[in-house]
Parts: C-alpha cells; sequence; structure tokens
C-alpha cells in the first residue's frame, strides 16, 4: 500500500467519530496553548521587569537607610515617609537608628573622595498625600522631593513644562511635576490642562510646572501616579524636616558603577563610624538588580512552561485511549485489510498516521488559541510570544502523536487476520 491510499484511511479513521476526534485533539489544544500562553506570560513578566530597571540606568546606586541583610536586594529599610526613618542597626555592643541625612548627600558630591560619581540627589518622600484642583481630588501614590539632578538620575523627562531647578530648590519653591495619571485625574481628559494650575497638596497650594512623560505600569504598580517637587518645599509642608528616604547617586559610566559603589560605602563608612559587618545603610547597584531579576523571572519561564507541559502530555495519553479504542472497534476492518495483503508495517504506518493527525491538528488550533490569548493584557503587562515556545510546543504535539500512537500501532499489526475475521 502507498502512502497517498494509507493517508487516505487514516484521514476516514479520523473523521469517521467527527465528536470523538475533536475532544481528542482538545487535550493537545489545551496543552499547547498553555506552553505558549504560559510561557508568554513569564517573557512578558521578565521584560517588563527589564524595562522597568533599565529605566532607571545601568550606572545607578541607591543608598537606604537600615542594614543590606534586612531584605530583598538589599532592601533593609523601606523608602521611608521622609519624616525620620525608624530601622535600627545592632553593632553588636549597642543599638543606633539607621538614618541617612542631608550632610551625608553633599559628603557624597565630593569629586575628589568619589571621582567616579557625577551626580548626587538626596531624596524624601511623603505617604497617604491627597491632591485636589476645585472638586476633584486624588490620593497620590509616590510623592517624591529631591533636587534638579533627581530627574537625570532616574532617566526621568518632562513631557510638557519644564523641570524644577536648584533654583527652585534652594528658593523652597512650591512648584512640582506631575505624572499622567494625576494629571488626568485632577483635570480630565489628556491631563494637559493642569499645566501652570495650582493644586493643593493636603492643603498647602502647589503650581504644576511640568507634566512628566508616562512610564505605564508594571504588573499592578501605576508608575505615572507621582508627583516630584523640590525636596526643601516636600519638607517644608509634606514630611517635615527628618531624615533622607533614600540617596540617589550617578555613576560616571556603566563601567565604573562598582567603583563609585566603593566610593560611596567607604564615605559613608567614615562618616557613620562603621565598616562592611555593621554598616547602617546599603547601597544597592541597579546593574545586579538587573542580573538577578533576569535570572528569577527565567526560572520562574522554565517552571510555567514545565506545568504547561504536564497538560500536553495528558493531552498525549488521552490520544492513545481514543487510537486503543479505535482498534478493538476496527479489529474486522483490520482483519479484511491483511487478508487482502496489507502487511504488518502497512497497518502500524495507518493508526500512527491517525494519532500523528489527531496531535498535529490539535496542536495547530493550540498555536493559534495561544496567540489568541496573548494578546490580552495580563496582569497589568502584554504577554510576548516567544518563538520558541511555539516551535517546541509543536515539536512536543508531534512527539506526543508519535510516541502514543506506537502502541495501538502495534497492537493493532499485531493481530492475526483469522482472529481479526472471527472478532464481533
Amino acid at each position: 500500500m502507498n502512502v497517498s491510499e494509507s493517508v487516505k484511511f487514516a484521514w476516514r479513521g479520523v473523521t469517521a467519530n467527527k465528536a470523538r476526534s475533536a475532544l481528542t485533539m482538545l487535550g493537545v489544544l489545551i496543552g499547547v496553548a498553555s506552553v505558549i500562553v504560559l510561557v508568554a506570560v513569564g517573557t512578558g513578566a521578565s521584560q517588563s521587569v527589564t524595562d522597568t530597571l533599565s529605566s532607571l540606568g545601568t550606572n545607578t546606586l541607591t543608598v537606604r537607610p537600615g542594614s543590606s541583610s534586612g531584605g530583598f536586594f538589599g532592601g533593609g529599610a523601606g523608602a521611608g515617609s521622609g519624616g525620620g526613618d525608624t530601622t535600627t542597626t545592632d553593632t553588636g555592643t549597642s543599638t543606633r537608628a539607621a538614618t541617612l541625612t542631608m550632610a551625608d548627600a553633599e559628603a557624597l558630591s565630593d569629586p575628589t573622595l568619589a571621582p567616579d560619581v557625577v551626580e548626587v540627589a538626596p531624596v524624601v518622600t511623603a505617604s497617604s498625600v491627597a491632591a485636589t484642583y476645585e472638586s476633584a481630588s486624588h490620593t497620590v501614590n509616590s510623592t517624591t522631593g529631591s533636587t534638579a539632578a533627581y530627574l537625570s538620575i532616574n532617566n526621568d523627562t518632562v513631557a510638557s513644562g519644564r523641570a524644577f531647578t536648584d533654583a527652585d530648590y534652594s528658593a523652597h519653591s512650591r512648584v512640582l511635576l506631575v505624572g499622567p495619571t494625576v494629571a488626568k485625574d485632577l483635570v480630565g481628559g489628556d491631563g494637559a490642562d493642569i499645566l501652570n494650575k495650582t493644586i493643593r497638596l493636603n492643603g498647602k497650594a502647589f503650581t504644576v510646572i511640568g507634566i512628566l512623560e508616562a512610564k505605564g505600569s508594571t504588573g499592578q504598580i501605576d508608575s505615572d501616579d507621582r508627583i516630584i517637587a523640590p525636596a526643601t518645599a516636600v519638607q517644608d509642608h509634606l514630611s517635615g524636616y527628618g531624615n533622607l528616604s533614600s540617596i540617589s547617586v550617578q555613576a560616571s559610566s556603566a563601567d565604573t558603577v562598582n567603583d563609585a559603589q566603593t566610593q560611596v560605602e567607604s564615605i559613608l563608612d567614615a562618616r557613620h563610624h562603621t565598616t562592611a559587618d555593621d554598616r547602617d545603610f546599603n547601597v544597592s547597584n541597579s546593574a545586579s538588580f538587573l542580573s538577578a531579576a533576569s535570572s528569577i523571572t527565567s526560572i520562574f519561564t522554565v517552571l510555567l512552561g514545565a506545568i504547561a507541559g504536564i497538560s500536553l502530555l495528558v493531552g498525549g495519553i488521552g490520544v492513545m485511549n481514543i487510537m486503543l479504542v479505535t482498534v478493538t472497534e476496527r479489529t474486522r476492518e483490520i482483519g479484511i485489510r491483511k487478508a487482502i495483503g496489507a502487511g504488518k508495517y502497512d497497518i502500524i504506518f495507518q493508526f500512527l498516521l491517525e494519532a500523528v493527525m489527531l496531535s498535529v491538528i490539535g496542536g495547530l488550533a493550540g498555536i493559534s488559541l495561544g496567540y489568541l490569548i496573548c494578546q490580552i493584557e495580563i496582569a497589568g503587562f502584554k504577554a510576548i510570544v516567544a518563538p520558541y515556545s511555539v516551535a517546541l510546543a509543536f515539536s512536543f504535539a508531534l512527539a506526543v502523536g508519535l510516541f502514543f500512537g506506537i502502541y495501538p500501532a502495534m497492537r493493532a499489526a499485531s493481530l492475526k487476520p483469522i482472529d481479526a475475521l472471527r472478532y464481533e
């Protein structure tokens, strides 16, 4: 029997019971779609995290109060509220408050002690700030006070209007930059009308001089729900004159960021009378963040793909189950074909081809479904279909058809013609 005839027989076998074949293919379809979608979700999450960290620059450092052993990514202390950080550090003989001050930030700007540091920005934050304009109000997610250098260090740009200057900082000017989310909630539309308007932050009047460039969302975190103002004005009216929440530092280049980190640690060790073993501050390196985050999300993506692969394996078992039922139902047909000259390998090829057809059709449908699902925004970010996941899922579906079709095909081929013809 030639190949074309075997294909015809196999196709007739698949279409003889359409409902059963459709349900069998459904298992493969779900498996393939799951692999594509879950890997795409992992890839999209990884890209989202990478873009967010990269937007901060690969040559930036962040100094926070608290020991680096206090949390993941050197998180010892949180951002704080700007009104004073209460994190404490145990030195072995006494416990002291972990603090960062304006004097610390000024010391890091010394070109002699820190030749690889080009910009330093002290940062204060205020929590639960209510912004109001006429009858509209909005609780701001992130309120930051700093110097003009903060924008360049953190790769923030002003989409319209102007940024505040060192003169604004020195004059304690009540001016601010707003994120697109804040602008839209207060004035509606695209938020552009908020420019040069006076809004109130916790009842204090501030003039909007600029609207920040949109950064989008990372998961459920809206990066555009924020305001930035001169630190002096924030301390005067929103946070009080406590310790700094953090200090942002920019190295001269990505190649010198490690040297800059060493210099920053050396300066602060001297000022705080600490060593590497008992520091009351931690310095985080954005490049190391990016590397660690990439490793974690890669593991996460592999794990999701492995879980989805299990569903594809279950679909393959369904293919084998249906093929075994098919062999039993078509015992007499097999006997007749053998009696008129069909060989063992003709029978094997036919039933193996049927199993492969079920897997291939289910796989192609699964790829289409996976692509459609990935067009939906998931958890605040766009899933990214990885080409390798499509190839892997389809190849696995094909392998499933071959592997789980072998046993039913061999069983069909092993039937003796006389026994098959007697089968009722």
